[in-house]
């Protein structure tokens, strides 16, 4: 039985400030969630957000982080920095990494790598544009996405790797693939990663569905055989909206 994970993106959004206040009333308020649960601030806040969460069930994330342990790299944020601060898991090829800073499998995959070389935990990203889906060619997206995102990755690192499905064409736009079709990618992710270690190693995977999830449509998705999670946005930024979400199952 694969544990329900609830995470969110706060992307470019609160203040340190902000954020801990936020972080502290998740505290509160998640306490009797039974689902594995992450919060991923911005840079900038999580060394305070860390705080706030020492003791608690909520892990720590991170949006992104540099492919090089460190160096000449202005503007840029390492392994060893997140590490540092507590931080116990990264997000690594969200689709407004790819699209918006042009970010290629080859450079998601050196990231996938040195994250679980240093012992974070991944979420990795994979979808489609509305494009892609419209001329049917989402499997073939979606599975060169995981090749190449997973090229060499040891079947022993997958405990620590987490596959998030985000439809770019359903990000920040109100739309939400129907479960059914959310969960048609998801069991043909199951299929990649099957052929590429085992179907033991398939069937242990966590796949979170990302795409406008909110408090009316995350039981409906969570319903579905092969959807274990939720990777939110938007809906994350707020304790009316997280909550019901993180709670589902309550």
């Amino acid at each position: 039985m694969r544990t329900p994970y609830l995470a969110g993106n706060w992307k470019m959004h609160k203040t340190v400030s902000e954020s801990v206040e936020f972080a502290q009333e998740l505290v509160r308020t998640l306490s009797s969630s039974r689902s594995k649960l992450m919060v991923a601030p911005a840079f900038l806040s999580l060394p305070a957000v860390a705080a706030v969460l020492q003791g608690s069930k909520i892990l720590l994330g991170a949006q992104n982080m540099a492919p090089e342990v460190e160096g000449a790299h202005t503007g840029e944020v390492s392994v060893r920095m997140l590490t540092d601060v507590g931080v116990n898991v990264v997000i690594l090829g969200h689709s407004e990494r790819r699209h918006s800073y042009l970010e290629s499998d080859e450079l998601v995959n050196r990231k996938v790598r040195l994250a679980l070389e240093y012992g974070l935990e991944v979420i990795l990203c994979v979808g489609e544009t509305i494009e892609e889906r419209e001329q049917g060619r989402v499997e073939e997206v979606v599975g060169a996405q995981l090749r190449e995102g997973l090229d060499q990755v040891d079947a022993r690192q997958l405990d620590r790797l987490t596959i998030a499905y985000e439809p770019v064409w359903a990000i920040g736009t109100g739309k939400t693939a129907t479960p059914e079709d959310a969960d048609a990618v998801h069991a043909y992710v199951r299929t990649v990663i099957g052929a590429m270690y085992s179907p033991d190693a398939a069937q242990r995977l966590s796949i979170q569905y990302g795409g406008s999830v909110k408090p009316t449509n995350v039981k409906e998705l969570m319903a579905m055989e092969n959807i274990d999670g939720a990777l939110v946005g938007g809906a994350s930024l707020a304790i009316e909206s997280f909550a019901p979400i993180a709670l589902f199952d309550a």
